[in-house]
């Protein structure tokens, strides 16, 4: 696949130059019989931004997506000469174009949206890799079937050994290698508690305009509520938020005009 794959720095000079593409393509793992739930929350979130941001994309649906990814992870947004990878140089690619969602923001509110972004990502990202690779029944009916499907045997087998291999690392590094199941939802009970204080009643969580903190909380929330796993304590903890289940339908219908579940 042609394209330049360029460092955030450049995005800013050089990604303004070019307007948004008509063929803006955006990769991920086929969705029904083989994306996982961690790589579905991240390409909700990213299509969740890309729609509040009214830009216009294809999704192509690959089966090698992860190994075509410049950074090795989805999604990843082919966008004219430009690939890149992952939510944050999503976002600060499409910054570079002029395009903002959190221009009426103050500095404060920045650095309090960043701040809740990080604890969604070292929280329920990282439970969700948790959920998927060390809980055993959830690995052996739903992770290892899903992530080997699209290659024979024994290939399937040799992928599935090496992401598992790659997930326990960076769990390891992370502190969560040796967490229980339990404590592992107890501190996905503190995310959500925190995250549905900073909402409130506010229909976003800026205010009436969404801003890249909903896209990714609804990109994490939709994908745990809607992916058949054997134990639904994970979706059971969400669902105790009854003001971040509304954002996330309020999304959806409004960006996504599908019905909800």
């Amino acid at each position: 696949m042609p394209g330049r794959i360029m460092p955030d720095y450049m995005f800013v000079e050089m990604g303004a130059r070019e307007p948004w593409p008509s063929d803006a393509k955006l990769f991920q793992p086929y969705e029904v019989e083989q994306i996982l739930l961690p790589d579905n929350a991240n390409c909700l979130a990213v299509q969740a931004y890309l729609r509040m941001c009214g830009l216009k994309y294809e999704v192509e649906l690959r089966s090698n997506c992860e190994y075509m990814s410049p950074s090795g992870r989805v999604p990843f947004l082919k966008c004219g000469a430009f690939i890149v990878a992952e939510l944050d140089p999503i976002i600060s690619f499409v910054n570079s174009k002029g395009i903002s969602l959190t221009n009426d923001l103050d500095t404060a509110d920045k650095g309090d949206m960043r701040a809740y972004m990080s604890l969604v990502n070292t929280v329920l990202a990282v439970a969700e890799l948790y959920i998927c690779w060390c809980d055993k029944r959830t690995m052996k009916e739903v992770t290892l079937p899903r992530n080997g499907s699209v290659y024979p045997w024994p290939l399937n087998h040799v992928v599935n050994w090496q992401k598992r291999s790659q997930v326990m690392k960076k769990l390891s590094v992370l502190g969560w290698a040796n967490k229980t199941l339990e404590e592992v939802y107890e501190e996905v009970e503190t995310c959500c508690n925190a995250l549905s204080e900073r909402l409130g009643d506010k229909p976003f969580y800026f205010g009436d305009n969404p801003t890249e903190l909903d896209a990714l909380v609804f990109g994490h929330v939709f994908s745990i509520l809607t992916t058949p796993l054997p134990n639904n304590k994970f979706a059971a903890i969400l669902r105790g938020y009854s003001n971040i289940i509304q954002l996330c339908k309020l999304i959806e219908n409004k960006y996504f005009k599908r019905i909800s579940q």
